[in-house]
């Protein structure tokens, strides 16, 4: 009889090193590897690019250490989408669930699955159609080629329902995978830093001059511009809240897996940043469509495509699984509010896992590979995802305010100052990125307020019962 219940429930199994190893694992994809050459180009001085990354990192910190006060009052599945239903209101909390599933992480699933298919086509022969099929373009729907490149198409959409599959079937056996694969991304970035240091190939006079000008001639602008490839390399920290509902003694093991696994990706991110600046200058960083192939190619020659795909392969998968993991408990939180598909709220009787959840999850961001359009898309949105994070942060202003006698197993330091300088700085990003890529930003806004109708029609449907 007890146990009858549980089946209807999600279960706790994950434990701190888990939860930790989610925050690296769902951090560190691609970017490490693809970006620095974009912060390199628009700031163009040492010390700014490894400033940018530092800056970046304690923008990320200071957003975990203010989460982690409000995920430890409210460990619920789904995180971040519960936390906005309790502090704004239903409204606030569908947009960013919304936003969530149509692209900012289901958009984020493909394009990441998208660049661990390319890498594996350094070692095998994808197979590919002939230009005419390639060309063919769904009629009525712009420039969408759902043939073009449809090897790489392919692999990705696998790895999508590979990882789903995985996750179906338990969150201790996903959590199993996501720590196998994050050691392995953090050993392999590891060694990156250390042959770079110790291969005396390098030359300390790259990190110099430490401060300047940018070329462009605003500091600001740069810095802000340069930012959004940060952040999206930073990107993630915050999913480890979408699983509070599976980590076990939540309101300890959150936060403080939070600020672990945050200060580790920092201390990975900006010493890798380091390893390339020694090895390269940054005018040749800029120029460089792989940074760290050609790090590799200076230290082994001929062998760093071949090294750094590998690497990527293993980072951007256990990504992918980090990501399908966790974002699949915000829909079937959605769900069990009745503000989303029915269906997406059920559990598996035997996995205890959101089984349709995930299902509708991986369908989706198969659609988004075959599209070819997540790229664009998710530029269109990474700044929307900014004012959510600055929400977020004023959350903890608003819990204090309507549950101050509640017992707080963590309350984040220096408050309120830290919390402050987050809202800050995330609305000086949010206000900059509108300045400098408007008409990016308008789409972006377009795409969240397309939720309301939908919003509209859910709680309809819900008033209706």
């Amino acid at each position: 009889m007890s146990s009858e219940p549980q089946k209807n429930t999600l279960a706790r199994r994950l434990t701190l090193t888990n939860a930790i190893m989610v925050v690296i694992g769902s951090v560190i994809g691609s970017g490490i590897f693809l970006t620095p050459q974009n912060v390199a180009a628009n700031v163009d001085v040492p010390g700014l690019m490894i400033g940018v990354w530092i800056l970046t990192g304690l923008l990320t910190l200071a957003g975990a250490l203010t989460n982690a006060e409000v995920a430890s009052l409210i460990p619920e599945a789904g995180g971040q989408y519960v936390f906005f239903r309790v502090t704004f209101g239903q409204l606030t909390a569908f947009l960013y669930g919304w936003t969530t599933f149509i692209v900012y992480q289901t958009g984020s699933i493909a394009a990441i699955a998208v660049a661990f298919a390319k890498y594996l086509g350094y070692f095998v022969d994808l197979p590919h159609l002939g230009p005419e099929l390639e060309a063919w373009q769904l009629p009525l729907l712009g420039n969408i080629f759902p043939l073009k490149n449809i090897g790489v198409t392919m692999v990705a959409i696998l790895a999508i329902i590979t990882v789903t599959t995985i996750n179906y079937f338990g969150v201790q056996f996903g959590g199993m995978i996501q720590n196998i694969f994050t050691i392995l991304k953090v050993v392999a970035i590891g060694a990156i830093i250390v042959l770079a240091f110790s291969s005396g190939k390098g030359n300390v006079d790259n990190f110099f001059p430490l401060w300047g000008m940018p070329s462009s001639g605003s500091l600001l602008a740069a810095v802000g511009v340069a930012m959004i490839a940060t952040l999206w390399s930073y990107d993630g920290w915050n999913s480890l809240t979408y699983l509070a509902g599976e980590v076990i003694e939540p309101q300890k093991n959150i936060p403080r897996a939070l600020i672990f696994g945050t200060l580790a990706v920092i201390l990975i991110y900006v010493t890798t940043n380091m390893a390339y600046l020694y090895i390269l200058p940054i005018g040749q960083i800029a120029q460089s469509k792989l940074v760290a192939a050609d790090v590799m190619d200076a230290i082994f020659y001929g062998w760093g495509g071949a090294i750094i795909s590998a690497m990527v392969m293993i980072s951007t998968f256990g990504t992918v699984n980090a990501t399908s993991m966790t974002t699949a408990r915000v829909f079937y939180a959605m769900a069990k509010d009745k503000m989303f598909f029915k269906s997406m709220g059920e559990i598996h009787p035997k996995f205890r896992t959101p089984n349709k959840s995930l299902v509708v999850q991986c369908i989706w961001a198969c659609i988004l590979c075959l599209t070819g359009t997540y790229d664009q898309i998710f530029t269109y949105v990474i700044f929307a995802g900014w004012i959510f994070y600055a929400l977020g942060g004023a959350a903890v202003f608003i819990l204090r305010s309507k549950q101050p006698n509640d017992v707080r197993s963590y309350k984040v330091p220096f408050y309120p100052v830290i919390p402050i300088v987050f809202i800050i700085v995330a609305t000086w990003f949010v206000y900059n990125t509108i300045v400098e890529q408007t008409a990016d930003s308008m789409v972006g806004l377009f795409l969240v307020a397309a939720g309301i109708p939908f919003y509209l029609y859910w709680q309809k449907q819900m008033t209706k019962a």
